[in-house]
C-alpha cells in the first residue's frame, strides 16, 4: 500500500535534515542511512547515500530517473550466485 498523496513522500528525518545542511552548505558528502522505505525526493538529486542491505552499506548517487522511487530499491539485499553444476532438481 502507498502513502497518501495528501501526505506529503516519507523521508527520515535525520536525512531529510542532513541533506538541507549540505545543500545549504553546497557541500557533497556520503550519508550513511538505514531507512530503505524512505522515498526519493528532488532534493536529494546529486547526493551520494550509502543504504544498509542488511550485511553493509551501498553506496547510491541520487539522479532524476530515481525521484518517487525508495531507497531500498536500489541496494539489493540478495545475492544470486546461480545454481549448483551438478543440481539436477534446476534442470527440470
Amino acid at each position: 500500500m502507498t502513502h497518501s498523496r495528501k501526505k506529503n513522500p516519507f523521508v527520515a528525518n535525520h536525512l531529510l535534515r542532513k541533506i538541507k545542511t549540505l545543500n545549504k552548505r553546497s557541500e557533497k558528502e556520503i550519508i550513511v542511512t538505514w531507512s530503505r522505505s524512505s522515498t526519493i525526493i528532488p532534493t536529494m538529486i546529486g547526493h551520494t547515500i550509502a543504504i544498509h542491505n542488511g550485511k553493509e552499506h551501498l553506496p547510491i548517487f541520487i539522479t532524476e530517473g530515481m525521484v518517487g522511487h525508495k531507497l531500498g530499491e536500489f541496494s539489493p539485499t540478495r545475492n544470486f550466485r546461480g545454481h549448483a553444476k551438478n543440481d539436477n532438481r534446476s534442470r527440470r
